[in-house]
């Protein structure tokens, strides 16, 4: 016998509605894909026999934008410098992307999926086109170190909101 006081709705828990439509959040990674590559190496070969430890520059930047529908794509940006006494060792250039599949999301939420989880989810094989890159051009594959992609999500986020809740300067 069931208990008739207590009946969950299948809304509630965010299953199919009774019309058999899927209501449940739902996002992903629907493919993945290189955009753009770029690889110099302008001193070789004279940059082979340089002794020193060239120093690196890597700078990252996310993108996203709206496909179709509940597609959009984002597009994670790396760009690696190699610097060292005789001149540049190499250059790296790409931008990763990927198409993202959200449903049943709200504006945070998705917000929050793209410019933190799929630039986290798309970063191990952007890392390895670096990696294969750098090698290619004759020097030592580079292993970029993870990104705290979320920390650096939260971060940006408490930056806004301060920022929206700091007086104005000047003659307000």
């Amino acid at each position: 016998m069931a208990d008739e006081g207590n009946v969950i709705s299948n809304l509630d828990l965010g299953a199919p509605a009774p019309n058999g439509e899927d209501t449940s959040p739902m996002a992903g990674i629907v493919s993945q894909y290189v955009k753009d590559l770029s690889v110099e190496n302008p001193n070789a070969p004279a940059s082979f026999q340089w002794q020193d430890q060239p120093e690196l520059d890597v700078q990252f930047n996310i993108g996203a934008k709206p496909v179709q529908g509940e597609l959009h794509e984002v597009e994670l940006k790396i760009q690696v410098s190699a610097k060292a006494q005789g001149g540049t060792a190499y250059l790296v250039d790409l931008a990763y992307a990927g198409l993202i599949g959200m449903r049943n999301l709200d504006e945070a939420n998705m917000h929050a999926f793209m410019f933190a989880e799929a630039p986290r989810l798309l970063f191990p094989f952007a890392r390895r086109v670096v990696a294969d890159a750098v090698r290619d051009a004759g020097f030592p594959p580079l292993m970029l170190e993870p990104i705290d992609f979320n920390g650096i999500y939260l971060q940006q986020l408490q930056a806004q909101a301060e920022a929206a809740t700091a007086e104005p300067a000047g003659n307000a």
